[in-house]
């Protein structure tokens, strides 16, 4: 819940802190917190693959306190965005069904054959999700004002995800099963 919540306020009040203080003081902020959380997770004993966000936040934030970029903080979303892109191929190509993982973990019922059957085929759903997604985040880092990028870095892309999400589900529902079993 913490980190979700973390994810969400992260953009927007860095832009907000950045208005009112030096840029080298809000990340040496962010650093401090980001390393905090780094440590935590090392004493929780955490696996490896829980260890690469909170590591991939440590060496931005280091990066972009080094040569002073907010550019370079504006490519952390972009970052976590490409790692989860590049996941969701690896799962469709490789048949590691990371959504099919995601719906036993979450959803209370059992699921049907033929409703496992479709969610199998969800992964390449997600990569064309998530490659929309790491093109937005390109695009409003390259191009658009601080402002909408820490809109769309906390709160747009949920909104993007929730869309995909519901627009999986009814499919499914509606008429995904049906068509994906025959």
């Amino acid at each position: 819940m913490v980190p979700n919540l973390l994810a969400i306020v992260f953009a927007p009040a860095f832009v907000l802190l950045i208005h009112y203080f030096e840029f080298r003081h809000v990340v040496l902020l962010y650093l401090f917190f980001a390393i905090i959380y780094f440590v935590f997770k090392i004493f929780r004993k955490k696996s490896l693959k829980d260890m690469v966000i909170p590591g991939i936040n440590v060496a931005v934030l280091s990066t972009a306190y080094y040569f002073s970029s907010l550019q370079t903080v504006k490519y952390i979303p972009v970052t976590l965005s490409t790692i989860f892109l590049l996941l969701f191929i690896d799962a469709h190509f490789n048949k590691r069904y990371m959504i099919l993982g995601f719906t036993k973990r979450f959803y209370p019922k059992k699921l049907s054959q033929e409703e496992e059957e479709f969610v199998k085929k969800g992964d390449g759903y997600w990569v064309v999700v998530m490659l929309i997604n790491t093109l937005i985040h390109l695009y409003v880092v390259n191009f658009c004002s601080d402002i909408l990028w820490a809109f769309y870095s906390s709160v747009g892309w949920y909104i993007l995800f929730f869309t995909a999400l519901a627009i999986q589900i009814i499919y499914g529902k509606v008429y995904g099963v049906k068509v994906h079993t025959r």
